[in-house]
């Protein structure tokens, strides 16, 4: 007869695991639109100037070849994934996040979305979202005669 150690929270990390880590890739109605949900949901930072909308989403560990940005219908849609690297070894814990992911923004009419530019960088995604150019506001002289 041999001895085992008994951890209680053994079988409740194993049960909320499974729910928190299962794939969720599915399509959710809403609004007559299909929107994807990812494994995970990067975190980003959107902050505006006079001329630009700039968004800052942190991913790291992700490949700048496993990311895409596109713009359909005045949505901005990130998308991507973020693999784990298959090693022969036994794990006792992974919290990192693995998987697809997906963030979507509706932008406003303001911007020119031809303009945008990306560029990834030590695991962030800088977007530079130019405005057009009949909302920057015009400074117009007036003349005193």
């Amino acid at each position: 007869m041999s001895l085992t150690v008994w951890d209680p929270f053994h079988d409740m990390e194993k049960l909320l695991d499974k729910y928190s880590r299962t794939s969720r890739k599915s399509l959710a109605k809403s609004d007559d639109r299909a929107l994807e949900v990812g494994d995970w949901m990067p975190i980003v930072d959107i902050d505006e100037t006079a001329d630009a909308f700039n968004i800052r989403a942190e991913l790291p560990g992700v490949h700048k070849e496993d990311i895409s940005v596109s713009v359909d219908n005045n949505v901005l849609t990130i998308k991507g994934e973020k693999k784990q690297e298959k090693k022969d070894r036994k794990h006792h814990r992974t919290e990192c996040t693995y998987g697809s992911f997906v963030r979507s923004f509706t932008l406003p009419q303001s911007v020119n979305a031809d303009g945008i530019h990306a560029k990834y960088h030590h695991g962030t995604l800088n977007l530079r979202i130019p405005k057009a150019e009949e909302v920057k506001p015009k400074q117009i002289e007036v003349k005193v005669d």
